[in-house]
């Protein structure tokens, strides 16, 4: 299997902080790769370093095997958690304005329909739903055409239906042999989507494997071989950092 990034050793200080200490994964293409821990543990500050936001102290990143060039962010989506969005545009003419600062982008029309705003998207930008606006930056993330997806707690204040929506249009996207980096707060969400996670604490990550294989390691009895009551990823992080990820 290829991976499509190679982190290595990566570190980032600052004056009085160290707050990714040594961090090493890899990620295979066409798979959704989970970053989780509870705030303050480094994943943010590891994920914008491997969207190239900020440098690393030190270590190394590779993309198919050698250091990031200048076209990685053609190659790349991100949906930030909190983006500003222009009040007088509409969501269609949103999507066009972000279409023109890329050499390569999707059409728009699909776009609007693979992330269902079509029918909204005559509508200015501070006339949508909270659940709305979550699909319109996912469209804005995908206005690339991007092989790689970063997504920040992409469904932050959705209520459970437009939640699963969303589920739905990331899945789609993986569906089509595309990779996804994503964090969330929500344990469903990432037992949902992933098929490896990692999960970080005091800027190091303490475990990682595929949700079956973190399930089976962590929630069995090392007496009777049983599943505990709650076999699932969020008892698996409970089990390893004492403390809730919603936390």
């Amino acid at each position: 299997m290829t991976h499509l990034l190679d982190v290595r050793h990566l570190v980032k200080t600052y004056k009085y902080l160290t707050a990714v200490d040594d961090v090493s994964f890899t990620i295979a293409s066409g798979i959704c790769f989970g970053l989780l821990g509870p705030n303050g543990a480094g994943k943010t500050t590891t994920i914008e370093m491997l969207e190239g936001i900020i440098a690393p102290t030190s270590g190394d990143i590779y993309y198919k095997g050698a250091p990031r060039s200048g076209n990685f962010s053609e190659n790349i989506g991100i949906q930030f958690q909190n983006t500003a969005l222009l009040s007088f545009l509409t969501v269609r003419e949103t999507l066009r304005t972000f279409q023109r600062l890329y050499h390569k982008s999707a059409d728009i029309d699909s776009l609007l329909t693979a992330c269902n705003l079509t029918d909204i998207q005559h509508r200015y930008n501070d006339r949508i739903s909270g659940g709305q606006r979550q699909r319109l930056l996912l469209a804005i993330a995908l206005v690339n055409q991007p092989e790689l997806l970063f997504l920040d707690e992409p469904s932050t204040g959705m209520d459970p239906q437009a939640r699963h929506n969303l589920w739905d249009i990331i899945t789609n996207f993986r569906a089509q042999g595309n990779t996804i980096i994503l964090t969330t707060h929500y344990m469903e969400e990432a037992q949902t989507l992933c098929d490896e996670v990692a999960i970080m604490d005091g800027g190091r990550i303490i475990t990682s494997g595929s949700v079956s294989d973190l399930i089976n390691r962590y929630c069995r009895d090392e007496t009777t071989g049983n599943y505990c009551a709650e076999a699932n990823l969020e008892s698996v992080f409970i089990k390893l950092t004492g403390r809730q990820l919603r936390e």
